[in-house]
This record gives structure tokens, C-alpha cells and sequence, in this order.
């Protein structure tokens, strides 16, 4: 999208299309009541059938739209990890001991009680990522939570971790808020934990992505952006990759019930390392076909593919006791490996975010 092609411009091009623009829109979102125990909208109740092709963003660019990025960059691949926990809870435990013994770790599970039993903190595994991802120029952002209130048992405090949140912006990466499990339609809790973030890391939060998926559209859209946030990356489902709206671009989302653009940015994620192997039931070797295949389409669209990596995702066999190995961490980095091979843009949220309202909006 060039310069000229402001919001409006954008917006008006997908209302010519109705089916496109009640994708783009989620209309069928706003007065839904097919919702989960955690009051999220699953894949399984979309009329989207075609979630695994970007089919608004195709439609954009078949229109005109040029996506333009930064030294000659085709495409960009926004690296992100949300920090849900810093050590094994009861509830891991418990659930480490359920698929022993078919587990390639067979023993994965007595590292998972010794870590438990000493309170050691295996998902304080920052460097780790950082340095994998350096080795391929690459840098990410990371969802941290301010709140240790929690539907699945209490969190870690932030506090805790000021230290390794400083390791992480001195290595240019983005430091973001895990809105909290109550807090995605509370807009003084979302002011409340943002704020509180930014005390303890000095810096102004760009970036969020509310707990486990919960968004309510578009009101949540809404109150992130009354928060103060540049951008949000929540707008995915947790139960299926994919495009959730036909969108692998960054997008302001518009309001149906105001008729008004939303004045934040939606980079949508696309790959979730928990929705392929807990929801979707992949392995490593097929959740690789699938990804591969995203990353191809998404670089002839010059979008940008967010992939989300939990940091217990690098701790195997503690995290989850073996339900994943090495193979999932050996995943992460094809990831890397093929978009360095693409030149593909990998970087934070930030970043990106920061490119689009600069360029694009």
C-alpha cells in the first residue's frame, strides 16, 4: 500500500465486494452467542471455510494495493512469544503424567517433578530464543503478563523478571502485555496492567494480545485502542491456523456498529504452536507441510505471517513432560531457517506496527 492509499481508500475497496467485506468485518461475529467455556469464538463456528487462504488480502492486492517494506524485503514474518508462565504449575503436573508412557520422553515427566518439586524455572528461557533467533538476523516481540489473577491457577509476577525483561530490549526485542484472563472487555483493568508494565520495563508498550484468545469484536478492538495501544495481535483462533478474517496483512479493523475505523493496527496471527499439536492434532513433520505452505502464499501476497512460540514450547521435556520434544523447538527454527532463505522481514510487532502507520495509514 503506497502512501496515497490511506485508510479510507483501503476500506472503500473491500465495501465493493460484499462477501470480501463481511469477512474482512466478521459480521457474523457481532451477534453470535456460539462461544467456549472461555467465551471464544472457535473455528468450528465460522462460516470461513476457507481459513487457510488469505482471500481479502488477495483480493486487496489483485486491486492495487502494493505492500512496500524496507530494503527491498518481500515479505515479513512477525516472531512473537507469549510469556504465560515461568514455571511448572500443579495443573502442568498433573497433566504431565497423562500420556506417559507414549510420549517420545519417556522419562520426560521425573525432570518435569524435580523442576516442580525444587521450584525451578525452566521457562526462563529467554537468552535461548534470543539467540537461536539471532542466528538468523532475526528478532521478536514478547507477551508478557502484568497480572498474576488467573482462570488456571495464579501467575508469576512481573517483578520477577525486570531483570530478563531488560536482557530482552537491550537485544532489540519488543516487550508487549498479555492482557490478563478477566481483562479483555474491562478497559480500567487493560489501563491498569499496561500501566503497570510500563513502570517496571521505563518504556512505552506498543503491542498486546489478550490471554488465551479472548476478544469480543469489535469491542475489544476498541478498548485497546481507547488503552493507548498502537497495535493488537489477538485477532486469530486458538483452536485452527489460519486467517481468521482473509487478512494476512496489517489492517485497522472497522466498526460495523459506528461506522468508524478503528484506530489501531491488527497483525493477525496465523501459527500457533499450541492450536497445531493440542487442537489441530499435528505432529513437527506435518504442522511443517502446512506452515511452509503459508509462508509460500503469504510472500506472493507480501504480507506478513505471525507465528506465536509459548517460551515452554524451548523447555521440553519439562514443558508438558514430554507431550512435545525437541522436535517443536527444531520446528521454530526451520521457520527461521526458510524465511532467511525467503529474505523474509523477521522481526518484532513493533517494528512492523511502526512501518505500517508510518507508510501505509
Amino acid at each position: 500500500m503506497s502512501k496515497s492509499q490511506n485508510s479510507s481508500e483501503f476500506h472503500n475497496l473491500i465495501k465493493r465486494d460484499k462477501n470480501h467485506w463481511d469477512l474482512f468485518t466478521k459480521k457474523e461475529e457481532y451477534q453470535t452467542n456460539k462461544t467456549d467455556k472461555y467465551g471464544r469464538i472457535s473455528y468450528k463456528f465460522s462460516n470461513n471455510e476457507n481459513i487457510l487462504n488469505p482471500k481479502v488480502s488477495e483480493y486487496l492486492i489483485k486491486n492495487g494495493f502494493n505492500i512496500e517494506y524496507e530494503d527491498s524485503k518481500k515479505f515479513a514474518i512477525f516472531l512473537s512469544h507469549d510469556i504465560d508462565d515461568l514455571y511448572p504449575s500443579f495443573k502442568h503436573l498433573i497433566r504431565s503424567l497423562g500420556p506417559y508412557p507414549l510420549h517420545k520422553q519417556k522419562l520426560g515427566f521425573l525432570k518435569f517433578i524435580r523442576s516442580y518439586s525444587k521450584k525451578r524455572t525452566p521457562y526462563k528461557n529467554f537468552k535461548k530464543i534470543v539467540q537461536l533467533e539471532k542466528r538468523y538476523n532475526a528478532n521478536s516481540s514478547f507477551f508478557f503478563l502484568s497480572s498474576e489473577k488467573d482462570i488456571f491457577g495464579k501467575k508469576y509476577n512481573v517483578e520477577d523478571v525486570k531483570d530478563e525483561i531488560s536482557y530482552l530490549i537491550e537485544q532489540d526485542c519488543e516487550i508487549g502485555l498479555h492482557t490478563s484472563f478477566y481483562a479483555y472487555t474491562n478497559l480500567e483493568m487493560i489501563k491498569h496492567e499496561k500501566e503497570k508494565l510500563e513502570r517496571i520495563i521505563g518504556k512505552k508498550i506498543y503491542g498486546v494480545r489478550n490471554h488465551v484468545y479472548r476478544f469480543k469484536t469489535p469491542d475489544t478492538w476498541n478498548l485497546l485502542s481507547q488503552a493507548g495501544f498502537e497495535y493488537d495481535s489477538t485477532f486469530g483462533y486458538h483452536d485452527m491456523v489460519g486467517f481468521r478474517n482473509g487478512m494476512c496483512h496489517p489492517y485497522n479493523p472497522y466498526d460495523l456498529n459506528t461506522e468508524q475505523v478503528i484506530p489501531i493496527i491488527e497483525i493477525p496471527p496465523c501459527v500457533v504452536d499450541v492450536s497445531l499439536f493440542s487442537y489441530m492434532k499435528l505432529n513437527a513433520d506435518k504442522s511443517w507441510i502446512l506452515i511452509k505452505k503459508l509462508i509460500d502464499d503469504v510472500e506472493k501476497l507480501g504480507g506478513v505471517l505471525t507465528i506465536l512460540w509459548h517460551n515452554w514450547t524451548f523447555s521440553y521435556p519439562v514443558s508438558y513432560a514430554g507431550i512435545f520434544g525437541k522436535e517443536w523447538t527444531d520446528l521454530y527454527e526451520k521457520i527461521l531457517k526458510y524465511g532467511s532463505e525467503k529474505n523474509a522481514w523477521m522481526t518484532s510487532g513493533k517494528n512492523i506496527c511502526n512501518h505500517f502507520w508510518k507508510n501505509n495509514f
